[in-house]
């Protein structure tokens, strides 16, 4: 009698065992679509969900270098977390946040001109013909400045079919996003 439990015992824990594969399978199965979900046309801190690393993306237009944002002086804009260091810059790019926002959402204008996203780094940025561009490295930033406007016009036309490969973008968000035409 007790060798028949031992041997039942052993079924359910090989029946529970492979239920508990079945459902682990079954989850990892749908992680790519949960980990793409994540992915926004704006770069974001991963952690706090905040453009820029929290600096203020107007400060990149008024300082010698990007000026740390606050919460406290916090605005949403295209479903994404915006930090200033004053009520008044908030409100610079409240009235025109195209205009201050990074191009291409934050990724790097490099990768983008070779045909793949990568984020692009706060602190290694550039400005060109009043719009600002970020990098992903040092490098990245270098080969810009070699062949700035061929880059910006690969760019331009890679970014289209790059951006319809992020997930959780509103067809506005997209819009304000997309370079102007005649770029």
């Amino acid at each position: 009698m007790a060798a028949m439990m031992r041997q039942k015992r052993k079924q359910n824990l090989t029946i529970s065992g492979f239920f508990a594969a079945l459902t682990v399978l079954y989850a990892l199965a749908g992680m790519p679509a949960v980990a793409a979900s994540l992915v926004n046309a704006i770069v974001t801190d991963p952690l706090t969900g905040v453009a820029l690393e929290g600096y203020d993306p107007v400060s990149y237009f008024t300082d010698p270098e990007p000026v740390a944002g606050s919460s406290e002086h916090g605005y949403e804009w295209a479903g994404v977390h915006w930090y200033f260091s004053s009520p008044a810059n908030r409100d610079v790019f409240m009235r025109n946040p195209e205009i201050y926002a990074p191009q291409y959402g934050g990724h790097c204008l490099v990768s983008l001109s070779r045909g793949f996203l990568s984020d692009g780094n706060p602190r290694l940025h550039a400005i060109k013909g009043g719009k600002l561009y970020l990098f992903y490295s040092v490098a990245n930033r270098e080969a810009f400045f070699r062949s700035q406007d061929g880059v910006v016009e690969s760019a331009d036309s890679n970014w289209p079919g790059l951006r319809k490969g992020l997930t959780g973008e509103e067809e506005s968000t997209v819009d304000a996003l997309a370079p102007p035409a005649g770029h």
